[in-house]
């Protein structure tokens, strides 16, 4: 069995894959495995694959994977995480990169705490730029309860810190099936997945270990586009309030969520210069439904504490949701 199993999803990036992959080759160990999964990529991408899984191979176990057809980064990864065969399992996205030898430290600090995941910071790239980001919890090399760092619900907590390569994770965990991702979601995949482990989860650790460089302004990205694609948060926090509603503490928990579905809400709402104006459309109506499908009462006691801009946006949402149930 491999020590760890890295999975590696690309689409379309020809121009940051070479520096990926030289990162990947600066972290690799005879019992490492990458896996590398192509999603149907219409670049150069493909064929850098092919030539890198043969180059890597001289230094670790390393299966390349191409998809028949584009599925998004969570069907990606879960094609990752079915191939996988690793102690230890751990995520990395195809434009991103790492330091040389942070996968050995990260490995190193996951076995000596011996818990179900840890979490750690990184760096985010934004062309020249380079800037700390930090998992939002102060208690740091110790084992914690992931269900106690939910809350509170006014406060940026762990599951609002979702990056699914800014960690390691047990194979229990795959094998209780707490790994995988909502098929097929576009955006916003790591959402209910982050949710899931803190709720489902035994132990967790968070350490204060940097090397992964996260790429942003990426032209082409999800995060750079407002195409339909981007909409599937709807659908992403609808399975956070409905799973978390389903929780033996869900009177505790569903606040947390609530107010991060709003507040999400109100964050894509307030930058509709970047939509498609038929998208934009289309997020206006898909909100106020999402408003009007929450628990009614938590919605209420959000709104009340969120600052007043954010907080009247919503309440015109929840109005037009109201008035459009009235007149149907």
């Amino acid at each position: 069995m491999p020590k760890l199993s890295v999975i590696v999803p690309f689409y379309n990036v020809q121009q940051y894959a070479p520096d990926t992959l030289r990162s990947l080759r600066a972290n690799a160990r005879s019992d490492f495995e990458f896996i590398l999964v192509d999603d149907h990529s219409k670049d150069e991408t493909p064929a850098i694959l092919e030539r890198a899984a043969d180059q890597l191979s001289d230094v670790a176990q390393v299966r390349y994977i191409r998809h028949e057809v584009n599925g998004g980064l969570a069907t990606a990864r879960n094609t990752g995480l079915d191939a996988a065969t690793g102690e230890y399992l751990t995520f990395l996205d195809g434009d991103d990169w790492l330091a040389p030898g942070y996968y050995a430290e990260l490995v190193a600090a996951i076995e000596e705490l011996g818990c179900d995941f840890v979490r750690t910071d990184h760096i985010q790239a934004n062309a020249r730029a380079r800037s700390v980001h930090r998992v939002p919890h102060g208690r740091r090399g110790e084992v914690l309860d992931p269900r106690a760092a939910i809350l509170p619900a006014d406060r940026t907590t762990s599951v609002d810190y979702a990056y699914a390569w800014a960690g390691a994770y047990h194979r229990r965990l795959l094998d209780k099936g707490l790994l995988h991702f909502t098929d097929g979601l576009r955006t916003a995949e790591d959402r209910p997945w982050i949710w899931k482990l803190h709720r489902e989860a035994e132990s967790f650790a968070v350490v204060s270990l940097l090397g992964v460089f996260y790429r942003r302004g990426v032209a082409g990205s999800l995060t750079q586009i407002g195409d339909v694609r981007q909409l599937d948060f709807i659908r992403a926090f609808d399975q956070v309030v409905e799973e978390t509603a389903a929780d033996r503490e869900a009177d505790q928990l569903l606040p947390k969520a609530v107010r991060t579905y709003c507040a999400i809400i109100a964050h894509h709402l307030s930058d509709e210069s970047k939509w498609e104006p038929a998208v934009a459309k289309q997020l206006r109506a898909m909100s106020a439904a999402a408003i009007k499908r929450m628990p009614q009462d938590a919605l209420g006691d959000v709104l009340e504490t969120m600052d007043l801009r954010r907080a009247s946006k919503l309440r015109r949402l929840r109005r037009r949701a109201t008035t459009a149930k009235a007149a149907a």
